[in-house]
């Protein structure tokens, strides 16, 4: 790999490894110090590798040359308070014996703890995600603020006032008691939760699959299932969840990457592997007794999983609706109901069903009623793809409805 594809693959695999390690020496009031120390590293890197060549082992030298920067800052803030400014107090640790440990377990370690210090309750979900972007996946302002369809100004307001909160209810880097460790996952499943989506389904306009954030979601949830503390049924259901929509990326795209839909799938192209993964995180997700919207979520995406359109599929799938939204309703989960009522019993029921819902500003309802209508009163399936098409706003479900236009169009 050349040094200008290596250095952005390392930032992004190490920037956040290292930082989670400082912030838990440094303290979290201190994380932008440890972000600058790893950033100074960075930079460092590419200034030496590009006129001395790459090192044999990249990561350790970044370890090292982090390891130093972080105790030569120490080093200086100690002296600072011992002969400049004895009266003033940084928070920093002093002392030159201060350790350092980036050894792998005191890495996965220390972003366990992040993870839980960042979905602090008290932390508005929209910055925690973006803190997790930020401290945890390594993410650039730039592709933050892409993520959120908004500016860098906007979100480095958001991350600092995300920040000052840490600072101000004085959260601590290490993980919950056993009496809150339940209530303080939830937040962190959520956050990775809408961390996943995000990929699944961007906001961002020309995006079809932002897969960094999904591999992202993946990588912390693995986390979890991996440390005693945090290996609950509701993670690893979680996990099985992602498993099976990732398993579908390669076959969710044509060559032009522009989205295909489920129905028109190369079910050649699902990971299998991804596949059996999926089944064994949800076959542990069944021990203890507590059903979460992770867990029907995880069963429908299992028979997502089956190509066939059996009437059997789609009455399981039907069924797992039904649990879902009395568990917890949602405008999405009450449309793919609809279609899984198509599915299992008949088109008419499912319209009617369909336009109860009345989300008259939402372009996947009337995709779906456009889909429904499509066997059955063309004139009608045309004005709802037309209707979705102008509440459209990415450019992936602008394609699919005039590709669906274009086929009433040709129909004879």
């Amino acid at each position: 790999m050349e040094n200008g594809e290596l250095i952005p693959h390392l930032f992004r695999m190490e920037f956040s490894k290292i930082v989670s390690v400082l912030v838990k020496v440094f303290g979290l009031e201190h994380t932008e110090v440890a972000e600058d120390i790893v950033s100074e590293t960075f930079l460092l890197a590419a200034e030496s590798w590009g006129q001395k060549g790459i090192p044999q082992n990249p990561t350790a030298w970044l370890y090292t040359v982090a390891k130093n920067k972080a105790k030569n800052h120490l080093h200086r803030e100690s002296i600072f308070a011992k002969k400049v400014a004895p009266q003033i107090t940084s928070g920093l640790p002093v002392g030159d014996e201060v350790e350092i440990d980036l050894s792998e377990q005191n890495i996965q370690d220390s972003q366990l703890q992040m993870m839980f210090a960042i979905c602090h309750p008290s932390i508005p979900i929209e910055s925690q995600i973006g803190l997790s972007l930020r401290i945890l996946c390594g993410f650039g302002i730039d592709e933050i603020a892409d993520a959120f369809l908004t500016n860098k100004e906007t979100i480095n307001k958001r991350l600092f006032r995300a920040k000052e909160k840490l600072r101000e209810e004085q959260i601590k880097m290490e993980m919950p008691s056993p009496s809150e460790i339940q209530e303080r996952l939830d937040a962190v499943l959520k956050t990775l939760y809408l961390l996943f989506n995000e990929g699944y389904h961007p906001s961002l306009q020309n995006a079809v699959i932002r897969r960094d954030l999904c591999v992202e979601a993946m990588r912390l949830n693995y986390m979890l299932v991996e440390h005693s503390a945090t290996n609950i049924p509701e993670a690893n259901a979680l996990l099985a969840l992602m498993c099976f929509h990732a398993s579908r990326f390669d076959a969710r795209t044509d060559q032009n990457g522009e989205l295909i839909l489920y129905a028109d799938q190369d079910a050649s192209l699902w990971n299998q592997e991804l596949i059996v993964k999926g089944g064994i995180y949800l076959n542990q997700a069944a021990r203890g007794t507590r059903l979460s919207k992770y867990h029907l979520e995880a069963a429908i995406a299992y028979w997502h999983t089956h190509k066939d359109d059996s009437v059997e599929k789609w009455e399981n799938i039907l069924q797992l609706h039904n649990q879902l939204l009395q568990l917890e309703y949602s405008p999405l989960a009450a449309l793919n109901r609809t279609y899984a009522l198509s599915k299992a019993n008949s088109i008419e029921e499912a319209i009617r069903e369909a336009e109860k819902l009345k989300l008259d500003s939402n372009h996947l309802y009337f995709t779906l009623l456009g889909e429904l209508y499509a066997s059955v009163d063309r004139a009608k399936a045309k004005v709802h793809f037309e209707q979705a098409l102008s509440f459209a706003k990415s450019e992936a479900d602008k394609a699919i409805l005039i590709r669906k236009l274009e086929a009433l169009a040709v129909i004879p």
